[in-house]
């Protein structure tokens, strides 16, 4: 069988598995299993794959059609331009959560922004806090060396991917297991918090419901571990200055008035992604 005659079977087994996006689906895999990248696959459509090579490509193939998310298969996901590890422990990152990164940078080389981090210790701490995969604290450290994030999750299957993650990238970070920031003292300036936001009920797609449950859903509005983490800045000696949130548009006024019961006021909103200011 030949990469041309492959691909269309592949793409027509997919098709009617519901998979979407049974064409790309099947680059993908085929990229993966035969070691090569999408421009020679489409300018090598006469090419003949091997036995072997078929009988994996089957093997992927059957595993996408139970809608497994293809970072679990390939463990790799591209994430503002950089590669990482990716179990299904971890929730595979997602394009809208790149936004955060863009919203930080804005922040930390904003002059009045970097006056107000630098105030206080002299550097700029951080923590990604529900980190999972890692890939925003170590994205935010790759494109801001100033910036110093400590990695933390509550699960421990998860830790050990973002440490996974911090050896691949060599970034010289901690990687905390923590409910939230109740095992470390540390002074942050800034917090970066993906955290599970999507509403119980809320019905998600075959593919997310592969992932893990823990890091997806928060509590029957969605804003229940949001309300935890803004309620432990009540007693903690070093409250953070900004905290970066990302949920669902129709969730952004709920959060605004949450933050604003424990003082901190919003100063920006982009698609997913809202900043809170400590006022």
């Amino acid at each position: 069988m030949t990469i041309e005659e492959y691909l269309i079977y592949a793409t027509d087994f997919l098709s009617k598995k519901s998979v979407g996006t049974a064409r790309l689906d099947s680059l993908l895999l085929m990229e993966y299993i035969l070691n090569t990248d999408r421009a020679k696959l489409l300018h090598s459509p006469t090419t003949v794959i091997t036995p072997t090579q078929q009988l994996a490509l089957n093997k992927v193939l059957k595993i996408r059609a139970r809608h497994i998310p293809i970072p679990y298969i390939t463990h790799n996901k591209e994430f503002y331009g950089k590669n990482f590890f990716i179990n299904k422990h971890v929730l595979v990152p997602r394009p809208e959560s790149e936004t955060m990164i863009d919203v930080v940078k804005d922040l930390v080389m904003h002059e009045d922004g970097l006056k107000r981090l630098c105030k206080r210790v002299g550097f700029i701490s951080a923590a990604d806090i529900g980190t999972g995969s890692g890939a925003l604290g170590i994205t935010a450290m790759l494109e801001l060396p100033n910036l110093k994030v400590d990695l933390i999750d509550i699960d421990e299957k998860a830790i050990k991917v973002a440490a996974k993650n911090v050896v691949l990238h060599t970034i010289d970070t901690n990687v905390i297991m923590s409910n939230l920031l109740i095992s470390t003292a540390k002074p942050y300036d800034i917090l970066l918090c993906n955290l599970p936001y999507i509403p119980d009920d809320f019905q998600i797609n075959l593919a997310a419901s592969n992932e893990p449950k823990i890091a997806i859903f928060g509590g029957r509005d969605g804003l229940d571990i949001y309300h935890k983490l803004f309620k432990s800045m009540v007693n903690r000696q070093h409250k953070a200055l900004y905290i970066l949130t990302e949920s669902l548009p129709s969730q952004h006024a709920g959060l605004q008035a949450l933050a604003k019961t424990y003082g901190y006021s919003l100063t920006r909103t982009d698609d997913f992604i809202q900043l809170f200011s400590l006022v």
